[in-house]
């Protein structure tokens, strides 16, 4: 009897692992406090002498859970901080004095990974990818936001890639110049010397976006941009002043590797609720239920011959 409980007990917990239990599982933590790096040569503007240097332009990504506003509202509410430094500005390790400094709060429904309009958003998004890609990835397209763009870039299934050892799904797409906003300067950076000030238009453009993400967690585990930020003068159809110019942005070989960690990490996790504890607990359950049913089967005859005798 205690064999075939047993058995019977695992094949009601393996199903219930891969379709009730593995799913649930599958939530974006609210608890999260990443860095992540890109670094790569480029070229950028220099404010001090009002002229195009070239060097190494690092791109710092930090992801700060907000968890008592996460808990309150029931979705993944991230503060987001991303800072873009050249050799002179690296060094202060201040993201105010730094070529470009942003901060976003990006909150996304913990399941679909779909942009939750609450929690003081800001800006507001839309898309299915951003800082992750949503759960169970399929080899299709997919809309990633581009907070530089200020609207969605379609992705293309670009088939695998492996990242330090680890297989992923690379998905690449890119970005057309494209007008973005204006920005107040001297009509002499933009070819108006007789003007004293003009509202110079802001251009955008991406080259070369690669992410590299794990198929179950949707985590990305590699990252590489190639970003371009002008300036043109009003109605010009010609760049005036280059901001930002780099052929290839990437995660560092450190954070690659931390990425990994963590999606082999997550993924291994809901590998064992949905696929290894499931496919063990059913075969195991099989065996148990199978053998108590045989022993429970045989020791019956076997007692009611004895009380048959008995009785005679």
């Amino acid at each position: 009897m205690a064999l075939l409980g047993a058995g019977v007990f695992l094949l009601v917990l393996a199903p219930l692992l891969a379709w009730y239990v593995e799913p649930r599982a599958q939530r974006t933590p609210v608890d999260v406090d990443t860095t992540t790096v890109f670094t790569g040569r480029g070229s950028y503007f220099d404010t001090g002498s009002l002229d195009e240097k070239d060097g190494r332009i690092t791109i710092t990504r930090r992801v700060l859970g907000d968890v008592a506003a996460s808990e309150r509202s029931g979705r993944a509410v991230w503060d987001v901080s991303t800072a873009i430094d050249t050799p002179a500005t690296l060094p202060l390790r201040d993201p105010r004095k730094s070529l470009q400094w942003t901060t976003e709060r990006w909150v996304t429904d913990r399941r679909t990974n779909l942009p939750a309009h609450c929690c003081d958003e800001r800006p507001s998004f839309s898309g299915e990818a951003y800082l992750k890609f949503p759960f169970n990835l399929q080899k299709r397209g997919y809309r990633w936001w581009d907070n530089t763009l200020g609207a969605t870039v379609p992705l293309r299934f670009a088939g695998t890639a492996t990242v330090q050892g680890y297989r992923g799904y690379r998905f690449t797409g890119t970005v057309k110049p494209t007008r973005t906003g204006t920005r107040q300067v001297p009509g002499l950076l933009v070819g108006r010397p007789k003007q004293g000030q003009v509202m110079a238009e802001e251009w955008y453009a991406n080259t070369g976006i690669e992410l590299v993400a794990d198929r179950r967690t949707g985590r990305i585990i590699n990252a590489s941009i190639a970003p371009r930020k002008t300036l043109r003068a009003p109605g010009a159809r010609r760049d005036a002043v280059t901001l930002l110019r780099s052929g290839r942005l990437e995660f560092t070989e450190a954070t690659q590797r931390a990425q990994v960690d963590l999606a082999s990490e997550d993924s291994g996790r809901l590998e064992l609720l949905g696929r290894t504890m499931p496919l063990a607990g059913g075969a195991v359950g099989a065996v148990l239920a199978l053998t108590g049913g045989v022993l429970l089967a045989r020791g019956r005859p076997r007692g009611a011959r004895g009380t048959d005798r008995g009785r005679s």
